[in-house]
């Protein structure tokens, strides 16, 4: 069962991230400001899900590193709001971006399957928004948030890989 939790919210989650920016995820056109602020609003919310759905009975590991990435989203979002009115981008961010996100029933929330599968929900979301910071990068249309892109690439880089190896030691 968990193992189809896991394979649902990579599978939502990247869907709803390709739908939200169209086809130029696919296509070889880079992203401009107006995606990548909508792509790292829905990577945020998905942070912010994952708070939500841990349990407060719940293993201590998952919410403190919960809240921890849901407050960074928070920073991250008021950064990004700021570039967009600058730039009087309207991003186009997902509803369905962050529903579903469930991790395990309220009486297996700390065992050692549960934080498995609370990092391997992560993986797919930060490759998605490296993904895209990486395209945005080759072709910036923006100096405010190419700069942002290149001080926050690698934090999301070490976060993905931390939940990589915690993902593996569990």
């Amino acid at each position: 069962m968990r193992i189809f939790v896991v394979l649902f919210l990579a599978f939502f989650s990247t869907a709803a991230l390709a739908d939200s920016t169209g086809e130029q995820m696919r296509g070889d056109r880079a992203p401009d400001a107006t995606m990548v602020i909508s792509g790292l609003h829905t990577f945020s919310r998905f942070q912010q899900a994952l708070l939500e759905s841990t349990d407060l009975k719940g293993n201590a590991e998952v919410k403190n590193l919960a809240a921890l990435r849901a407050e960074e989203a928070a920073k991250r979002d008021r950064t990004l709001k700021e570039i967009q009115n600058t730039i009087g981008a309207e991003p186009r961010v997902s509803k369905t971006a962050s529903a579903g996100v469930s991790l395990a029933k309220p009486d297996d929330t700390d065992g050692p399957a549960y934080v498995r599968n609370f990092y391997a929900a992560q993986i797919p979301e930060y490759e998605t928004a490296i993904t895209l910071l990486e395209r945005y990068l080759r072709t910036p249309d923006n100096p405010a948030l190419a700069t942002f892109a290149r001080e926050h690439l690698p934090v999301l880089r070490a976060q993905l890989k931390d939940a990589e190896r915690t993902m593996a030691d569990k």
